[in-house]
């Protein structure tokens, strides 16, 4: 079921957001942007201005009512609901927006369902500045009661959102989303590389591809960045795309899913992570289509 109608709510819930990285500080300028009152900690990263930041893991549990997790992997959140277990207040709310492993997301809303706290998962369908922009989708995973009491949450932080059912499917359809986001990247990514080895212009390649069938947001996105080999200041990192493809393999391996072009994407990925591109933005999959010349007997 697809929502994008304002929930009307006299009374803004204060939100912690644990992990305040790229996505999660878009997130909270979002919900500040918004209207609401916005707490922060993170171990490691570089504090926001526009945040509250918290200095415990303790101290922004007992500050709000919400609790919104944007870390980089499933295993990462589930240490801090063992961290934060017994100190979780009764009907408090947990939001889970990472990218991680569904039977993990399940087993933390169950194991939290024990202290009378509502988890529910809300991956992210986009880039840190296309959720800064409002262009990013959530897709909500959870019982559809505490789905609809924090709609108004999700209206602040996207003008889409997507129930896709109980807990897991959230973060299994974003596994969905990532693979075939990730292959467009991919596929942009060696058709440039072919148009150069071609002797072709790769700016005027990317303008002309814009105007023909062939044309994907994924060109406006990361186009830019493949031509000019512009990897910096990254809307998401090489490596974290790389995480979410080995969960899409232990899911397909799982289920008996077929997905030969993911396992390919894997290995470029892998390859261009070796080179030095892992921390860079993901349009540096193009890195990992360059020949290894060792294996040639060239290095």
């Amino acid at each position: 079921m697809e929502h994008n109608d304002a929930h009307l709510n006299q009374h803004l819930p204060k939100v912690g957001v644990v992990g305040v990285g790229l996505l999660g500080k878009a997130i909270a300028e979002r919900l500040v942007d918004q209207g609401y009152s916005v707490a922060g900690y993170d171990s490691v990263a570089c504090h926001a201005a526009e945040l509250q930041f918290c200095d415990s893991l303790t101290e922004l549990i007992q500050k709000v009512e919400i609790v919104l997790l944007c870390l980089p992997d499933s295993g990462i959140a589930a240490e801090v609901i063992e961290d934060g277990y017994g100190l979780f207040l009764d009907h408090q709310v947990v939001i889970d927006t990472t990218t991680g492993s569904p039977e993990e997301m399940i087993a933390m809303g169950h194991k939290l369902a024990r202290r009378n706290v509502s988890y529910l998962e809300a991956n992210v369908a986009g880039s840190s500045q296309q959720m800064l922009e409002g262009e990013a989708t959530l897709f909500v995973g959870g019982d559809a009661r505490f789905v609809e009491l924090n709609g108004s949450l999700f209206d602040a932080i996207s003008t889409q959102w997507f129930h896709l059912g109980s807990l897991g499917a959230g973060s299994r359809f974003k596994l969905v989303h990532n693979m075939v986001l990730g292959l467009n990247r991919l596929v942009l990514a060696e058709g440039l590389e072919f148009a150069r080895s071609l002797g072709m212009d790769g700016v005027k390649t990317l303008e002309i591809l814009k105007r023909t069938p062939a044309y994907s947001n994924v060109m406006n996105s990361k186009g830019d960045r493949m031509v000019c080999r512009d990897f910096e200041n990254p809307q998401a990192r090489l490596s974290q795309h790389l995480k979410d493809v080995c969960l899409m393999i232990d899911q397909a391996q799982a289920s008996g899913g077929n997905i030969p072009l993911t396992m390919l994407h894997q290995q470029l990925l892998e390859r261009a992570e070796e080179l030095g591109f892992g921390a860079c933005d993901n349009s540096a999959i193009i890195e990992g289509l360059k020949p290894d010349l060792s294996k040639n007997g060239l290095s």
